[in-house]
């Protein structure tokens, strides 16, 4: 069976955002094609237990597969100041930016919502007026060099690679890089990875660590748990995620039941509103600027299986479930990473070694004075 390859177009607009395009394809011909690819391994290794049939389905595919019909990506250009390019992320409806330092010709970094966390924590009471000069590549050598690698990898690498990269390094975000042209196409993140997987998922066999229980595996976090109360002040909330490294805290009021949550991205409406210089306020009050509706916090408990918890984070497009026990307290976390571990990595074993090489390649882009 042979697989064509679509040429992927990039149209640049005129607010730094490139789009990402593929031609179509009926879901019956595509889903054909992808499956078509995939027995192969499968009947090969009949022999083997289903346990790993996830893994090798993602090895089987491409990071080019997940990308979209059609996308939006954000670059910037590390000599545009720190605020501008926060309120552009806000502007665009992003949550991350390449940084493409132009005198180097090279991509150095990214721009995420973390860092608006961490400079408002740094500079606090008056976190823009002291720091709304600075620019992105001031700020990008500061904080990219030891903790943000651009990670790029070979031509055509495999979803399997992609995945073990993401948990390896700890990272949210895998760009995907043209090989031919060198342009960034696509962002990669855990949600997409298991988004596609799930359209799958009906279309084979299903391991029998899927029918176990969230306790039974060990999925999740359950010690140590990092929260916050309805009174906890913002700028403390804010410190949380710098020193814990946690995308998000469930909100437990002081009998310990979860009442709701706060995310990383909804301090990005700190930018939005222009609220940043009033940190004093409580997590309850912030949470009433939310720009989206929200359903209210997801929850599990660690006796439902594998498979309800997958279905659940998938159709609700959240990037965690609240774990809680009968009367709503909190117990744990079961993030999109815990679910990918055990869904693809645990199955592969701990001998994988990825080979995948830290480098960018040069992206087409409007200078910083288009903004």
């Amino acid at each position: 069976i042979r697989l064509n390859y679509c040429i992927t177009v990039i149209c640049i607009l005129i607010t730094l955002t490139i789009s990402v395009l593929k031609p179509r394809r009926c879901i019956g011909q595509q889903s054909m094609m992808m499956m078509s690819c995939f027995l192969l391994p499968v009947c090969a290794a009949a022999e083997e237990s289903e346990r790993d049939i996830y893994m090798r389905f993602m090895k089987c595919h491409k990071c080019y597969d997940i990308i979209p019909t059609s996308s939006k990506l954000v670059v910037f250009d590390t000599t545009l100041q720190v605020k501008k390019a926060f309120f552009a992320l806000v502007a665009n409806g992003v949550r991350a930016a390449p940084l493409w330092e132009s005198k180097t010709q090279i991509f150095v970094g990214m721009l995420t919502i973390t860092d608006f966390i961490n400079i408002l924590t740094r500079y606090y009471k008056s976190p823009m007026k002291t720091g709304e000069k600075e620019k992105s590549s001031s700020w990008q050598r500061e904080q990219y060099s030891c903790n943000i690698r651009f990670i790029t990898p070979p031509p055509l690498p495999s979803i399997f690679e992609a995945v073990h990269s993401l948990i390896k390094n700890k990272i949210h975000r895998l760009p995907v890089i043209d090989p031919v042209s060198g342009n960034a196409l696509y962002i990669l993140t855990h949600k997409r990875i298991l988004k596609f997987l799930q359209l799958f998922v009906c279309e084979m066999p299903m391991p029998a660590f899927m029918k176990q229980t969230l306790e039974d595996l060990a999925v999740g976090t359950y010690a140590n748990i990092a929260y916050i109360h309805p009174d906890t002040p913002l700028i403390t909330a804010l410190c949380v995620f710098t020193h814990r490294r946690v995308s998000a805290l469930p909100v437990v009021d002081h009998n310990g039941k979860v009442v709701d949550i706060y995310s990383k991205f909804d301090v990005i409406n700190l930018a939005a509103e222009k609220t940043y210089n009033n940190l004093d306020v409580t997590v309850t009050q912030a949470l009433r600027h939310r720009s989206q509706y929200f359903e209210g916090v997801m929850k599990c408990n660690k006796l439902e299986t594998l498979e309800t918890i997958v279905v659940r984070i998938v159709k609700a497009e959240v990037h965690r479930l609240v774990v809680v026990d009968e009367e709503s307290r909190i117990v744990g976390i079961v993030s999109l990473s815990d679910i990918l571990q055990a869904l693809v990595l645990t199955p592969a074993g701990t001998h994988y070694i990825s080979n995948i090489i830290i480098s960018i390649t040069k992206p087409t882009i409007f200078p910083p004075d288009s903004m």
